[in-house]
């Protein structure tokens, strides 16, 4: 073998040695880069990182169910009282809440326990309105029930123990290890402040509105404020969740650059 053969064979088995082992395939643009996990469990440096989706992400999953939960019981409640009344208002209601689950039986989509709950709860609403033949009953009770949640996510911040970091672990397949970080903690407390804030805006312009408004005055002008504070809501949660994420995802290496500089001198 020649000497030149001799270098290219060399130089290219180098190459190959220099080679990742396997290829990465390209990250899905709806995460954010997390820094990858040291042991194969998700942690680094003792730390637990994930990856979070993008904020657009979110939102194109969410608006489907704002439309269905939101949007659309209020105009069909709305296009039902113009038309048949009160009473046929209620049971259009009703038939919109087991219509979906109907749909969705039929179609073999899972039905969830919450929309059972919605299904129970908004009979026993249209059953108390149609008994007092009131509209204000209907809407009344939702209110009274948005003023306890407000009460449970400002009671659970002096305990210590955040409803908002609750609904989180109940929602989103986050590892446990990442709750247990200082700075996640002080989080999800601010987070229930902000929430309960909200939602006892929402008691507050939604009472108002009920005893000193129409009925269509409170469906569509309530529902826009309401909207608005929840989107509100839910951009400052976002938007802090996903720094607090780069806060703790980016300690692992925080913490191991004083040990690589620390290195050098040892050996020194």
């Amino acid at each position: 073998m020649s000497t030149s053969e001799t270098m290219y064979t060399d130089r290219g088995a180098q190459r190959s040695m220099e080679r990742p082992a396997t290829m990465t395939a390209e990250e899905p643009p709806g995460l954010v880069r997390a820094p990858k996990p040291q042991d194969g469990h998700g942690h680094a440096g003792g730390h637990h990182i994930f990856e979070l989706p993008r904020v657009t992400a979110l939102l194109m999953h969410a608006l489907p169910r704002f439309i269905e939960g939101v949007i659309a019981p209020v105009a069909v409640f709305y296009a039902a009282l113009m038309v048949l009344g009160l009473n046929g208002a209620l049971v259009a209601a009703v038939a919109w809440v087991y219509g979906g689950i109907v749909y969705r039986y039929v179609r073999g989509h899972p039905v969830s326990g919450m929309l059972m709950l919605a299904a129970v709860g908004v009979t026993v609403r249209a059953a108390l309105a149609a008994a007092t033949h009131s509209a204000v009953i209907y809407f009344l009770q939702p209110t009274l029930g948005t003023l306890a949640v407000s009460i449970a996510f400002l009671a659970s911040v002096p305990l210590r123990r955040p409803l908002a970091m609750k609904l989180a672990k109940d929602m989103a397949p986050i590892p446990d290890a990442f709750y247990k970080n200082a700075r996640v903690h002080q989080f999800f407390l601010r987070i229930s402040l902000l929430w309960s804030a909200v939602l006892l805006t929402n008691v507050g312009v939604s009472l108002w509105m009920l005893f000193n408004e129409s009925i269509s005055m409170y469906l569509w002008i309530r529902t826009g404020i309401v909207a608005g504070l929840g989107a509100i809501g839910i951009a400052v949660s976002v938007w802090g969740f996903k720094r607090v994420v780069r806060h703790v995802n980016r300690e692992p290496a925080a913490a191991a650059a004083p040990a690589a500089a620390a290195a050098p001198a040892a050996g020194a």
